[in-house]
């Protein structure tokens, strides 16, 4: 690998740079234990303790001996920690000039600062987990939703690693199979050895669930973007404030208060959602500031999952036509509760009674959903493109070995394609695999991961 070296020991802060209650200092690396007992005041010796023990004592500066911390200590011996490696913890008080001062004292030791996502790649390389497992960790991460954390939590868990497994078992079957033909003549096998083509209808259907599966979990996992869009009062912010549960956007009865976007994340049915608050469209200002907030929001309408265009019950004016016939919109009729009536295509609510409210949010879990399956916690569910494109690369292998064996062609070119779709999926857990790709996949790790 081009960036990441094994042979030193490393540390990194792996708690966020804030003011906390404690921090945590991960370190890792061949007779760590033994470099870090030279900054270490205790009745106990560090080198002499078994691993996975935890020991209060004190951090000291290994130039002049002053005293940085009291801290807790947690050993870890090679096989038994996170990376597999021998390793150790810190857990110091949070306060930054204290957090700063053990990672000096850990740099005056010796240890080189860890690269992003450094950690678990040492933990890959040592068998502790496989590629799949090791991008769950940087899933579950960066998780913005529940859901998409159960999702994460799944696959570093090794539900997709164990079925990957199980499919790339029914291929070897197959190509078990398939060599016997090509190594024995038919008169030489002595038995009937049809090719198992249920067996590999299988294996492409079960490629093709896990791959299609892609939609769903990068909807839980990286979310919607949603704008509220309409003309001017028409309960707009209203609704972004009933959405969060807080007051976040200013309503006045006056028309054009919100003069540029507001956003803020909230979650719908499990959905991780950036909402935004946009100015209200009306042509008749001739403030130049409101003028460029309405600029905006149609720009931000432009990228949207879905928009929700409200209109007033009361006042419905002419509702824009092409904004009502895009596919994404949910058309809304507010202040319901002030003026009942009855539009085609409307969803009705009141944000001042709540009326309707969980109406439209089922209609925009539906819509946003689609026809992704619907998520449980059993589900198998993948987020990573990387994992698409190497699924995507083995249903393709294995359609290409289908085709060929029902066009009676040589079992030698059959071979060539289940091995493809093998040498993907090997690529996909980690078992085949080159140093651009870890390169890559841990690049993007954050440092102390």
């Amino acid at each position: 690998m081009n960036s990441y070296s094994t042979e030193d020991a490393i540390f990194a802060l792996a708690t966020a740079w804030a003011k906390s209650a404690i921090a945590v200092v991960r370190v890792s690396g061949n007779d760590c234990i033994r470099t870090l007992s030279k900054a270490i005041r205790s009745k106990k010796d560090i080198c002499s303790l078994q691993s996975n023990y935890a020991l209060y004592c004190h951090l000291v500066s290994p130039s002049d001996g002053k005293l940085i911390d009291d801290i807790v200590l947690t050993l870890y011996r090679d096989g038994h920690g996170y990376t597999g490696e021998e390793a150790f913890e810190i857990s110091c008080h949070g306060g930054l000039q204290v957090v700063k001062a053990v990672l000096g004292a850990m740099a005056d030791l010796g240890f080189r600062q860890a690269l992003p996502g450094e950690f678990t790649l040492r933990a890959f390389l040592h068998g502790k987990m496989d590629l799949t497992r090791a991008e769950a960790v940087d899933e579950l991460v960066n998780a913005q939703g529940r859901t998409g954390q159960l999702m994460a939590l799944n696959r570093l868990n090794g539900a997709l690693y164990k079925r990957i497994s199980q499919i790339k078992s029914t291929i070897v079957d197959i190509m078990s199979t398939v060599e016997v033909q090509l190594d024995y003549a038919e008169d030489e096998v002595g038995e009937d050895l049809t090719f198992p083509m249920a067996k590999l209808q299988k294996a492409i259907s079960d490629l093709s669930q896990i791959h299609d599966s892609y939609n769903t979990g990068r909807l839980y996992s990286q979310g919607a973007k949603i704008v509220l869009a309409g003309p001017s009062n028409a309960g707009k912010s209203s609704l972004f404030n009933y959405f969060l549960k807080e007051e976040r956007s200013i309503v006045s009865a006056q028309k054009g208060t919100t003069r540029d976007f507001i956003e803020a994340m909230c979650t719908i049915d499990g959905i991780p959602v950036r909402l935004y608050d946009t100015a209200g469209f009306r042509d008749a200002s001739d403030n130049e500031i409101e003028l460029e907030g309405i600029r905006r929001s149609k720009g931000l309408v432009d990228s949207a999952d879905i928009i929700i265009y409200m209109v007033d019950a009361s006042d419905m004016g002419d509702p824009d036509s092409q904004m009502t016939a895009d596919p994404r919109c949910i058309k809304v009729l507010n202040k319901c509760d002030l003026c009942d009536r009855d539009d085609d295509g409307f969803v009705k609510l009141s944000v001042a009674t709540g009326y309707g409210f969980d109406v439209l949010c089922s209609n925009i879990a539906q819509r946003l959903k689609g026809n992704n399956a619907n998520y449980d916690d059993a589900s198998l569910v993948i987020e990573n493109d990387r994992q698409r494109e190497n699924l995507g690369r083995a249903m393709d292998a294995l359609v290409a070995a289908k085709l060929a064996v029902e066009a009676d062609m040589p079992l030698d070119l059959v071979s060539m394609d289940i091995q493809e779709a093998l040498e993907a999926l090997g690529e996909m857990t980690g078992e085949v695999t080159t140093d651009d790709i870890l390169d890559r996949i841990f690049g993007s790790f954050c440092v102390g991961k």
